[in-house]
Formats: structure tokens, sequence, C-alpha cells
């Protein structure tokens, strides 16, 4: 069964695997067009995993709101932040709402896509936390969600980490990747598409 609509802009085309064959699927103009009309439709939230930033997890000494004691994006990572922010610039999007993982990582890159951010604890790294804690935060992600979901609703835009976004859409993503998310009538999280600009 095909995979969902993935937009990699600049790319001429993208493959997908299914049933353990790649083929070509579309030309990313049409799969920019799926995600754009997503976006404008409403009721969604394209939640993103923060852009390029080299390692792996943070270094021991990690503090939060201590952007020196963190793992940063690199001058690419902050370069393919702001062409995020050129995609839905280019194609009049603006979310209604930008929150972001309190990690320095998440805040640069909504601002520097975006403009503004709202840190979010909900969005914030698993690595590190409660299990409690952890399971408090997806419960929370999935409620906003449900309440982003409303039919013509504007859109919202999430920046988080890998680990969340696996934890709630139940997939992996790539960096600087952005994941179009709705619940269903069961408040159960959707991927109805992804963007991804390199």
């Amino acid at each position: 069964m095909p995979e969902l609509p993935r937009s990699t802009w600049g790319t001429r085309r993208r493959t997908v695997l299914a049933a353990g064959l790649a083929w070509p699927l579309w030309p990313a103009a049409a799969a920019d067009d799926e995600v754009a009309k997503l976006l404008r439709e409403g009721g969604a939230v394209i939640a993103f995993r923060h852009a390029l930033a080299p390692g792996t997890f943070d270094p021991p000494d990690f503090k939060p709101g201590v952007c020196s004691t963190q793992r940063n994006l690199s001058e690419e990572g902050r370069a393919q932040a702001r062409r995020i922010g050129d995609w839905f610039r280019q194609r009049g999007l603006k979310p209604a709402l930008v929150r972001s993982s309190p990690w320095c990582r998440c805040l640069d890159t909504a601002t520097l896509a975006f403009g503004r951010a709202e840190p979010w604890a909900a969005l914030g790294s698993p690595r590190g936390a409660t299990e409690s804690t952890n399971a408090e935060s997806l419960v929370t992600l999935r409620r906003a969600l449900a309440a982003a979901s409303v039919r013509g609703k504007p859109f919202e835009a999430w920046v988080t980490h890998m680990f969340v976004l696996s934890d709630l859409a139940g997939t992996n993503s790539a960096s600087g990747e952005g994941l179009v998310l709705r619940a269903d009538a069961g408040g159960n999280p959707k991927v109805l598409a992804r963007l991804l600009i390199s």
C-alpha cells in the first residue's frame, strides 16, 4: 500500500517503498500542492522535527534554557529552518499558532522559520524524563491535536523532537521534516502528508 504524500522541496521526484518495490510517485510540486491544500483547509497541525543539529543526544551537563549546554542547530540547520519559512511565505501560509519544545534547537527552528515560537513543555524531549511525565505529555499533545482538528480552524505549527513525533504519530521523521497531522473521530493522530525541505 503506498505511503502518504511526502513533499521534498527542490527534488524533482521521489520514490516510495511498498511491497518491497520502489517506484516514482509524484513530482515534488504536486506533493507541495497537496501539503499547501491541507494547510489552507485548516483543522490540522504541521509538526516538525527540529532542523539539522549535529550529534545524537544532549551533553551530560545539559541544562534547560541554557543553549551553550545543549546540542544546537548547525549553520546548515539554521539555513534549513529559513528555507522552511520561505516555503510557507511563498505560498501565503501563516500558522495561527507556533508552539515549540523549550529546547534551543527547536525554538531556533521555529523562530527562524516562522518569526515566533511559544515554548511548550509538552513538546520537550522525552530523553531523561520519567515515564509518567512522558505519558502525560503525550496525552496533552493528543488533546491539543484533537482541539486543533476542528474543520476550518486555522492550522498550527509545532516544532519538536524525533522521539516525540514517533510517540505521537507512530512514524519516523527526518531533521526538518514536517508531518501534517489531524485527529480522527476517535481522537487518534493521523498523518495526512509529509513535507521535507532539505
